[in-house]
């Protein structure tokens, strides 16, 4: 078991630590218990002594109780220990996310951290338990049930002697056979649930192209290279038995000829060939015990190496304990600023940017697909980190602030708008968890949504269902428009965030924040020349450089990208008319 993951178990040691104490005490009267027999067979039996046979039966009773009862607590305990691990791996694991940029979460897929999350903690989780457990319990019942043989009978010791590790290296052999397949499993597993995850959220596309053949088709086929290597893994596996049963089969075989022999001749008891009988099913039983977990453990062994991946990864965005929690205004400065999402030795998104932006400024952004305006404005609330060059909010590097000082002043509504199971009400507080009703209801009337908000059954306490599937893509706009709203930030910026909604609603918007935040620079990224034209500012982006800025009259005589699209858009619209 991986040692940086055991730092998890924290305050579930007691219980790690008493199963393998209960379970010692357990094992140590199960090795007891077929001496007892042995001695009422030989002794109460064969001289018919009924009060022997009786005193030795009542303690057998009691050993045997004990014994249940040290087995179920250790049960217990390992069942708490193994369930509280998991519990603190998936609380670090989700806390650890958490502290991710945008660039660490790239380096996993979701599906990929939700198997982490899921399949990989029960693995480890199983594998703990059974170690705690049967691990512990298997080499003490060895040891003991061997001593306990010798005691009686030492050529039939040694020839336990002898098959333990014949048995043991045989099995092992085939858990390290089967192990390469359970790795390629968990592999799989995560495109298993990429595919899931896809066909679910984008179930209503799928539905309407009459892709259903197509999607269960590319269901099954990860399928069944998921069940191709589970079979393999499990057919490797299925040996153990056959070679347990062989080895168990022909050390009883071996016991009855030389215990026949010696019973003959008057060195053994028929009792104590009873209890070597029961010590050495229990030697072999533990055998195949320890090959059983063995390949758990290098199940889990795949499952923590996975798991580990994530607690080792190193957040990109570090901050100072000296970092500073004032963002002084909305000023916004970009000084000769590269950016790769690959890092130093990728192709740049954005090449030497220089831009100044004051506080309460309008600033209109357009380009072409794949001209770099999210990667631009990403950059401002540290989302990524510039590869060169700096970015300054308030005059100060963003790299100054704490992550939550500045993502608090600088309010982001992304192109793919996300809102969470619960009411409206609860989804718009993500923005400030303290406002009151009247504060969610001003700002869903200045993102034009308390309108449409009032139409339903409940109103404010609608509730959302996953992903918002239950309104439309211009009404979960404008919720997460009032979402960042209610942050009261010095810097808003909409990334496309007004394309499903009607000219007139997005005209609505952006007069309510000229005159309800005039002190806040908003930012809009915008594929509408109308939703840029009255900025004081228009960014034009191509190819990753600022081609032109200024008004839209400046650009218009300046600029013949701006000038094409504006060209474009306005005969458009004039046909239209």
């Amino acid at each position: 078991m991986n040692r940086k993951l055991l730092k998890s178990v924290r305050e579930y040691k007691k219980e790690s630590i008493l199963t393998p104490v209960l379970v010692a005490l357990e094992v140590f009267l199960e090795v007891l218990i077929p001496l007892l027999m042995a001695k009422i067979i030989d002794v109460g039996i064969t001289e018919g002594d009924l009060a022997y046979i009786i005193k030795m039966g009542v303690i057998l009773v009691i050993m045997a109780i004990l014994a249940l009862f040290f087995g179920a607590k250790a049960g217990q305990m390992a069942a708490v220990a193994s369930s509280g691990y998991a519990k603190n791996l998936r609380h670090d694991i989700f806390y650890k996310i958490q502290e991710f940029s945008f660039g660490n979460i790239d380096h996993f897929s979701t599906s990929s951290l939700v198997t982490r999350l899921t399949t990989d903690i029960t693995n480890v989780q199983m594998a703990y338990m059974f170690s705690i457990r049967l691990l512990s319990r298997a080499p003490i019942m060895v040891i003991l049930a061997w001593v306990m043989t010798a005691a009686i009978n030492i050529e039939v010791a040694y020839l336990l002697l002898v098959t333990i590790p014949i048995l043991g290296g045989a099995l092992i052999f085939i858990a390290k056979k089967a192990h390469p397949h359970f790795i390629q499993v968990f592999d799989e597993y995560d495109v298993l649930n990429n595919t899931v995850q896809e066909n679910v959220s984008a179930a209503r596309v799928v539905k309407a192209y009459v892709r259903e053949d197509y999607e269960n088709e590319k269901f099954q086929k990860i399928s069944r290279i998921i069940f191709r290597l589970f079979s393999k893994a499990e057919m490797i596996v299925a040996w153990n038995s056959p070679v347990m049963q062989f080895v168990m089969y022909t050390v009883v075989l071996l016991l009855v000829m030389i215990g026949g022999k010696s019973i003959v001749f008057g060195t053994m008891q028929t009792g104590e060939l009873t209890s070597i009988m029961v010590y050495a099913m229990q030697i072999l039983m533990s055998l195949m015990m320890v090959t059983f977990v063995f390949v758990m453990i290098m199940i889990a062994e795949a499952s923590s190496d996975r798991i580990r991946e994530v607690l080792e990864e190193i957040p990109e965005m570090q901050e100072d304990e000296s970092a500073a929690t004032e963002v002084a205004n909305g000023d916004i400065d970009f000084e000769n600023v590269n950016f790769s999402y690959a890092g130093k030795d990728g192709n740049l998104s954005l090449k030497d940017v220089n831009l100044h932006i004051k506080s309460g400024q309008i600033v209109g952004v357009i380009g072409g697909t794949g001209s770099a305006k999210s990667t631009l404005v990403q950059l401002i609330p540290r989302l990524y980190d510039v590869t060169g060059g700096c970015v300054k909010v308030g005059g100060r590097d963003v790299r100054e602030y704490s992550l939550k000082a500045l993502r608090d002043q600088v309010s982001m509504v992304l192109q793919k708008n996300v809102l969470f199971t619960g009411s409206i009400y609860e989804n718009i507080r993500w923005g400030d968890e303290s406002a009151s009703e009247e504060e969610v209801q001003r700002v869903c009337r200045l993102a034009q949504a308390d309108g449409f908000i009032r139409e339903f059954p409940s109103g404010y306490h609608t509730m959302i269902v996953e992903g918002g599937n239950n309104v439309s893509g211009g009404q979960k706009q404008r919720l997460c428009i009032a979402r960042a709203l209610l942050k009261k930030p010095k810097i808003l910026i909409l990334d496309d965030s007004t394309s499903a909604v009607d000219t007139r609603t997005d005209a609505l918007i952006r007069q309510a924040f000229r005159e309800e935040i005039p002190d806040t620079t908003k930012i809009i990224i915008a594929q509408r020349i109308s939703s840029v034209e009255d900025a004081d500012l228009i960014i034009v982006m191509d190819n990753g450089k600022i081609d032109g800025i200024g008004t839209s009259e400046e650009l218009l005589r300046t600029n013949q990208i701006y000038r094409e699209v504006y060209e474009s858009q306005m005969k458009g619209g004039a046909e239209n008319e």
